[in-house]
């Protein structure tokens, strides 16, 4: 047997929650390879990462520490962490953000190969590391744009590596599916809907949520509604309530990401925006109808799940990338998205996975 190309591996994502979750094929990839693996993530991103079974190590850094301790603690914080990732070794550095945090990291670990984007051009950034891979923005998937980071310095994916790997811990799926009992569900026996998102310029309206759900329960199905703790995302369930002709059970802010994780896992079909819980949909396999307005679906779309991407064709200018038209947080591209090619895209896709949502 051939030796694997690097003995010890760090990947690093400073970056929010999906994010973290569209690096897993990076840690897969590369332990297929032999390589043993550590990522370095945001503390609050960790869950997303946590209990992957080709994962060695899982460290974390707090973001924006100096404000969290105070200028020494942060120092401090940061020694002891650099102490323990010199410790490790590393002869590969994977870092898969722009953030120069990575660039200083990597030139202070000193590993014999590092591999960054081709994000920032100046002579500090291109110095820090030995290789660069190009991004491409918006014609491929971002689990491609990440796996193309390895490709770079010589590691293949192989078709198992490239699926997205979300682990679920017993405690989070007993409390879960508990939570479910004591509002008479079971697994299997509900649409789950996820209405929000962390940037909420991706959010279609109360009104046509509401229509679809009510569609959904007048079909005779139970649905469930998930949000965080986040005001805003409290007030859009709060408002899609409002509007709803028949009951639902709210489990806004009562969950932990592995929670979410285990009743997303347990749901006959997840319907909600393009958001990392469904990113987490597509980790564990659960058939996936997506609102699309100002991102993209060819960069962000469900990974390697049933899914269908719902958008609107009329405007020429989507993918913006941007936060809503001008930057107003308002996107006209989901403003004027009916609601008719979400409920076909609903009927459609659960007759295809064999669990059929009669939608009038």
């Amino acid at each position: 047997m051939s030796q694997p190309p690097y003995r010890r591996a760090l990947v690093i994502k400073l970056q929010h929650h999906g994010d973290v979750l569209l690096t897993s094929p990076v840690v897969s990839t590369l332990a297929a390879a032999g390589i043993e693996v550590d990522a370095l993530v945001f503390d609050e991103t960790k869950p997303m990462i946590a209990g992957h079974p080709n994962l060695s190590q899982l460290h974390g850094i707090v973001r924006n520490g100096h404000r969290a301790f105070g200028l020494w603690g942060w120092i401090k914080t940061e020694w002891r962490l650099l102490r323990t990732l010199k410790q490790r070794d590393y002869d590969l550095i994977v870092h898969l953000t722009k953030r120069r945090r990575g660039a200083w990291l990597t030139r202070l670990l000193k590993p014999r190969v590092s591999v960054a984007p081709e994000a920032l051009t100046d002579r500090f950034w291109r110095k820090s590391f030995t290789h660069l891979y190009f991004e491409l923005q918006g014609e491929r998937h971002m689990v491609e744009v990440h796996l193309d980071a390895v490709r770079r310095i010589g590691v293949q994916p192989v078709p198992e590596s490239r699926r997205l790997s979300l682990a679920l811990d017993q405690t989070a799926v007993d409390s879960a599916r508990a939570l479910l009992a004591s509002h008479g569900l079971a697994p299997g026996g509900y649409v789950h809907v996820h209405p929000t998102s962390r940037w909420m310029f991706k959010a279609w309206s109360a009104e046509k949520m509401a229509t679809v759900i009510n569609a959904l329960t007048a079909a005779g199905e139970k649905v469930i509604l998930t949000a965080t703790k986040d005001p805003e995302e409290v007030e859009m369930v709060e408002a899609i309530k409002k509007l709803l002709e028949r009951p639902v059970v709210d489990f806004t802010g009562q969950l932990n990401l592995k929670q979410l994780g285990a009743l997303i896992a347990d749901a006959k079909l997840w319907f909600g925006l393009d958001s990392a819980p469904m990113h987490m949909a597509a980790a564990l396999g659960t058939p996936t109808v997506a609102i699309f307005g100002p991102t993209g679906e060819n960069k962000w779309a469900p990974w390697m799940v049933p899914h269908r991407v719902v958008a609107s064709p009329e405007y020429g200018c989507r993918p913006c990338f941007r936060a809503g038209c001008g930057d107003g947080r308002v996107s006209d591209c989901l403003v004027n998205l009916p609601v008719e090619p979400a409920l076909r895209a609903i009927r459609e896709l659960s007759i295809e996975v064999g669990r059929p949502i009669a939608l009038a």
